[in-house]
């Protein structure tokens, strides 16, 4: 069963050919990075025009780096955008992070870096659109990216969270039907070449639809009632640990020993596809920092090598068994992929983490490229997420697509 829809497939298959520019993944060194606007949890940040986005991270090698920072504006494809720097910024960029700390107390040193965006250089952001923040080092080698979105509050944005009309998926897919209102704020010409939408679950960009096109209008009101186009698979609630205490075992996990850096292990997972949905809080893969040996958990928590075990029965066909979780931005790489120890017959793997409470859950990386989410947690349509959706819109003789709307809603709430 794959995790992306054909629809999904085609739609990245053709941002990928018209050049879009992809975030970049920082080095083992740059950990626990933290980007948030207005949401409650790092991701991928989708702020008001006016309203600050903070970017932390921590440099495991902590000799007080210099890293500056830069801010480009792009189309709603991600390519680059026609607009100059004073068009889209007040202020300038390309200047240093001057606000960082060391760690404090800790056995793993590190330095932590916090950006507020606006801030004296960078006075604020004078256009909607699509966002990207590039951090680079003192050598002018680019370090990380990541990638935000400013909106104008413009446009009414109405979603439902629907279960599939085929009955073939009914129980395992979450359809997202919606609908986009300019009202009396803005006048939408030509909606199917001017408009343009994309839905986000879960805050995570990889497995985002892409430009569906209105099927009809309703007045003012252009109406998005896709099945299949705009359905996601509902995936099992993430799993979780919270190891905030590195003195002491807590739920879910096993042991906790001292080798140089503190080491947690979790008790062992299992397949949970072929079980009842059972609804499990969480906070959709995303991570919260906290320590409580300390005041400040920003340079007091401590890095810990986390130990993961997988029960696993299922035949793998030549893919790769993952840790995802927006940990590190949803990347899959050598620090989140599980190896089979024969003695032990199960999957495992260790990676760095800081303190905190954090979501993950475990994904089939194919042959072929593609995620298979509910490989080994299951697909199920009672299952919460969160999705948003965005409009852009291009006036007549516009020079960048604006975000003019952003609407929500959760699964929570699914009807038929």
């Amino acid at each position: 069963m794959k995790h992306y829809s054909l629809a999904i497939v085609f739609l990245f298959f053709n941002l990928l050919l018209i050049g879009q520019e992809l975030e970049t993944t920082p080095p083992e060194y740059i950990r626990t990075i933290q980007f948030k606007g207005e949401q409650e949890f790092a991701g991928t940040p989708i702020i008001s025009l006016g309203q600050p986005v903070v970017l932390e991270f921590d440099d495991l090698i902590g000799d007080e780096a210099d890293y500056f920072y830069t801010i480009e504006h792009y189309n709603f494809d991600w390519t680059p955008s026609n607009l100059s720097k004073n068009e889209f910024m007040t202020g300038f960029d390309d200047v240093r992070i001057l606000n960082y700390e060391n760690s404090f107390n800790t056995l793993q040193i590190y330095s932590h870096y916090n950006l507020t965006i606006p801030n004296k250089n960078t006075r604020n952001l004078k256009v909607s659109g699509n966002y990207m923040i590039k951090v680079w080092d003192e050598n002018r080698d680019l370090v990380f990216s990541r990638k935000f979105m400013v909106y104008e509050d413009l446009a009414i944005i109405k979603v439902q969270v629907k279960r599939s009309r085929d009955l073939k998926f009914i129980n395992t897919k979450q359809v997202v039907n919606f609908s986009v209102n300019g009202g009396e704020n803005i006048l939408i010409r030509n909606p199917d070449q001017n408009l343009k939408t994309l839905i986000i679950p879960n805050n995570n960009l990889q497995k985002s639809i892409y430009n569906l096109k209105p099927q009809y209008s309703v007045g003012n009101e252009l109406i998005y009632r896709y099945d299949q186009e705009a359905s996601f698979w509902g995936g099992n609630e993430f799993i979780f640990f919270d190891n905030k205490d590195v003195r002491a075992s807590t739920l879910n996990i096993r042991s906790i020993q001292l080798i140089n850096i503190y080491n947690t292990y979790l008790y062992a997972d299992k397949v949970r596809k072929f079980d009842p949905y059972t609804y499990n809080p969480d906070i959709n893969g995303n991570f919260v920092v906290n320590t409580i040996q300390g005041d400040d958990a920003t340079i007091q928590s401590e890095y810990t090598w986390v130990h993961f075990y997988l029960s696993n029965y299922e035949r793998l066909n030549g893919g790769e068994i993952h840790i995802y979780g927006n940990f590190n931005n949803y990347t899959l790489n050598d620090s989140t992929k599980l190896t089979y120890n024969t003695k032990k017959d199960l999957y495992e793997t260790k990676r760095l983490f800081k303190q905190g409470f954090y979501n993950y859950k475990y994904v089939l990386l194919e042959k072929d490229g593609t995620i298979n989410e509910g490989y080994f947690s299951g697909d199920f349509d009672e299952t919460e997420n969160q999705y948003n959706v965005l409009a852009y819109y291009r006036e007549l003789g516009g020079r960048y697509d604006r975000i003019i709307g952003v609407g929500s809603a959760n699964s929570r709430n699914i009807t038929n």
